[in-house]
């Protein structure tokens, strides 16, 4: 039996937007690729998230602007400084992520002639876009997937509507193992062995929680493509008949698809809110939430979602793609249709009534994320997807031994 191996290094090439995506995405991953022979580059925009995430995981990184918006004359003076930086970098792998890093990365490095171009598809910003944006976005992702000579996807069901929508087609796209970018960390990070009883009441006294109270949480983008306004409705009937109920909202307030600023205030003005802004480690959040409610409209896997799962918690969960790879109706949560605060409010209340099934859900929901969401599973399996493109489509960089 033969294997392929490297001459040399492997240099490879990780293109987001934003550095706060390296956080979310590649937590620990990079140092088990740099324990497999690859020389690991992060090419995103600028700034102490940038650096901080270069120090976290003792890697290379460029920065280099990149815009979130649609900005013509913009991205074109972006796409030339990727070009050029491909061109010096001279990986053998570029793997981008996010619609504008993954568009401007993938076209760039077939530019440069990269010889493996990985576009990995975190979610379709095009299901809840309006007006032109909508067949624009539609077209970005079929030139990311015709460019690149292999595409990923975090859920199977999101690979299945690309596929539908013939954005991209079937044998070029795949999911890694059960999906997600990075598996979960269930043992050292989201697990509630971590919290015992008087770290929660600290977490809970920290945020305004009152001890005794039972805690409905959302970690998220605080935007209208997560449903804030279908929860507002529901929890605006649910406080009333659960005095001690209280809503805790973990997430950075963003002017990209803004709320309402009647909706805002609604929210900032109630005693039994409480807002946390942006948190770079939202574990404690969970820690002390009874029921987790994730209303989102679009979402490419709905990652909070297993995450809350990870901590024991049930989940109530929009019936969408990419969220359903996460909550298992009826077992580990869930599934509501989206836009309707009707049956947010019933699936909460039907947990606040009955505890048990609010620890069973939780049960089960911990023991799938411990049997199908490791981390060194998924980076495993990306490697094995390296070395595969690698092989196919780079022969002079492996050897066959025996």
């Amino acid at each position: 039996m033969s294997e392929s191996r490297s001459l040399k290094p492997i240099k490879l090439i990780h293109i987001t937007t934003v550095p706060q995506s390296l956080h979310c995405f590649f937590h620990g991953q990079m140092g088990f690729m740099k324990k497999q022979g690859f020389n690991v580059v992060a090419i995103s925009s600028p700034g102490a998230h940038l650096d901080s995430f270069a120090e976290r995981e003792d890697i290379q990184v460029v920065g280099l602007e990149i815009s979130r918006k649609i900005t013509p004359l913009k991205d074109l003076r972006t796409l030339w400084n990727l070009w050029r930086l491909l061109r010096r970098l001279n990986p053998d792998i570029v793997h981008a992520h996010t619609p504008k890093g993954g568009l401007l990365g993938i076209i760039a490095a077939w530019m440069a002639r990269i010889p493996i171009r990985i576009y990995h598809i975190h979610g379709l910003r095009y299901l809840t876009a309006e007006g032109l944006q909508r067949p624009i976005l539609i077209l970005t992702e079929k030139i990311s997937c015709k460019l690149a000579n292999r595409v990923l996807c975090v859920s199977n069901s999101i690979r299945e509507l690309v596929v539908q929508s013939k954005i991209c087609p079937s044998g070029k796209i795949k999911t890694l193992l059960n999906g997600t970018i990075n598996g979960i960390d269930a043992q050292n990070k989201f697990n509630p062995e971590k919290y015992p009883l008087d770290e929660r009441d600290k977490i809970r006294k920290k945020y305004g929680i009152a001890p005794n109270s039972l805690v409905l949480g959302f970690v998220g983008r605080i935007v209208k493509d997560k449903g804030i306004a279908e929860l507002y409705d529901a929890w605006k009937s649910l406080r009333e008949e659960f005095p001690s109920l209280e809503l805790l909202l973990a997430g950075p307030v963003e002017t990209n698809d803004p709320l309402p600023v009647s909706l805002l205030d609604g929210l900032k003005s109630d005693s039994r809110i409480h807002m946390t802004g942006g948190l770079s480690d939202v574990a404690p959040i969970y820690a002390v939430t009874d029921i987790f409610v994730f209303p989102t409209y679009r979402e490419g896997f709905g990652v909070v979602a297993i995450e809350a799962s990870a901590m024991g918690i049930p989940v109530v969960a929009t019936d969408i793609p990419g969220v359903v790879d996460a909550v298992v109706d009826g077992q580990t949560g869930v599934l509501i249709p989206p836009f309707d605060a009707i049956a947010i409010k019933n699936a909460v209340r039907n947990y606040l009534l009955d505890p048990s099934l609010r620890a069973m859900h939780g049960r089960a929901g911990r023991a799938r994320v411990l049997d199908v969401f490791k981390q060194e599973r998924m980076w495993s399996a990306l490697n094995d997807e390296y070395h595969s493109l690698l092989y196919e489509f780079a022969p002079d960089r492996v050897t066959n031994t025996v």
